[in-house]
């Protein structure tokens, strides 16, 4: 099957012959789209997120140059590469269009070879970038969303919060012991553990939204949109519970198996508070926790105190 099949192309042409002919040109090898004006445009590059979008400069109700710039200000839409397809032919026009951000610059009339050789070379380069850009978020050794990925996904999810007002959760992991574990069963069975309690965190994680990411050495965070505390503790306590269920040696001695230790904090994004602030409050949960004798969950409150471990099914912490 060719692979370019599934890839899709928006075409934004006011006039209806050369969107026809645009069509007509590319349908064979590509998912082909089609706006009539600007306003047409931005919706279906905002609703189908285009693999290429091939717009026209000329057009009555906005030019191509104020689509481009409004596309370029949206976050879903700014990084879809755009060609740009006009009668203006001087190099200060092909520069101008360039400048603006436009990936390539094509004339009409159109010469259909070079038409469809500029339009593979731009899906071909547009489908690399997204592996790099997919390859740059998975953390390497354990293959989950790395901290660059969480990052954006909470910087995300915290806007959206705001504007819903739905509470978002975020819980700091932390493998217990994990320094005696290395030092008791050498580097590489600590690699083979982390990865295990990895796939069992990812496993607890039941809607789309939710994620689960390796944060740096042991730890891992989960970030559970609209998620109260209640919600939150839920799903830590599954988490809890899914690492137990892997048996993994426990580096201390005994016949506890290895374990985590989680601290939560949920925040109804507001005007004054950042991400960073909820991040330092699951922080100040997760040292709780450790401090209250590791293998259990704590809940940030303003009035928090460490106390005695949660028990395995603890329902809501009570600090």
């Amino acid at each position: 099957m060719n692979e370019t099949l599934k890839r899709q192309i928006l075409i934004v042409d006011d006039a209806a012959d050369n969107r026809q002919i645009l069509a007509d040109l590319l349908k064979p090898d590509y998912t082909v789209l089609l706006a009539k004006n600007g306003q047409q445009a931005l919706e279906r590059a905002a609703s189908h997120h285009p693999d290429l979008i091939l717009l026209d400069v000329l057009m009555s109700d906005m030019s191509g140059y104020d689509v481009m710039q409004q596309l370029q200000e949206q976050e879903a839409t700014a990084a879809i590469p755009v060609m740009l397809i006009t009668k203006l032919d001087t190099p200060d026009d092909e520069i101008n269009g360039l400048h603006q951000g436009a990936v390539d610059y094509i004339t009409k009339p159109f010469n259909f070879t070079v038409v469809k050789a500029r339009v593979r070379t731009q899906i071909r380069l547009y489908r690399q970038r997204q592996q790099l850009q997919a390859l740059a978020n998975v953390d390497g050794l354990t293959e989950i969303p790395n901290r660059r990925h969480f990052d954006q996904a909470l910087a995300a999810e915290w806007g959206r919060a705001r504007r819903s007002q739905q509470p978002l959760s975020v819980a700091m992991v932390d493998v217990d012991y994990f320094k005696r574990y290395n030092d008791r069963f050498g580097h590489a069975q600590g690699d083979r553990a982390l990865q295990a309690v990895a796939r069992a965190l990812s496993a607890t994680l039941r809607r789309p939204g939710d994620l689960v990411a390796r944060y740096g050495g042991e730890e891992f965070v989960l970030l559970m949109p609209a998620t109260d505390a209640e919600g939150a503790m839920r799903l830590a306590d599954a988490a809890c519970v899914a690492v137990l269920g892997l048996d993994l040696p426990n580096p201390s001695g005994g016949t506890e198996a290895l374990s985590v230790s989680l601290g939560i904090a949920t925040l109804a994004p507001a005007q004054e508070s950042t991400p960073a602030a909820l991040l330092a409050q699951a922080d100040s949960a997760l040292y709780a926790a450790k401090t209250a004798g590791r293998n259990c969950i704590r809940v940030w409150r303003p009035t928090d105190t460490p106390s005695s471990p949660a028990p395995r099914n603890p329902g809501i912490s009570n600090p």
